[in-house]
């Protein structure tokens, strides 16, 4: 099963685009939301929290006063 290339989501058989460029990369896309965001856009999947690949960053404690 191959997994989207921007938000990280399963894509079940028969379902979703495959980009081949011409460099012989694939990408798969579940959506056009995903597509367009990664090829049109140029955008990070890291910076949205609706991917699996959002970064996760802990915030650091300040207990100083």
């Amino acid at each position: 099963m191959a997994k989207c290339s921007f938000c990280g989501a399963n894509l079940e058989k028969g379902t979703g685009k495959m980009y081949v460029f011409k460099s012989g990369k694939i990408s798969y896309f579940c959506t056009n939301k995903c597509e367009r965001n990664q090829l049109n856009l140029n955008r990070k999947s890291r910076k949205f929290k609706w991917t699996e690949s959002y970064e996760r960053i802990p915030k650091k404690e300040n207990n100083e006063k």
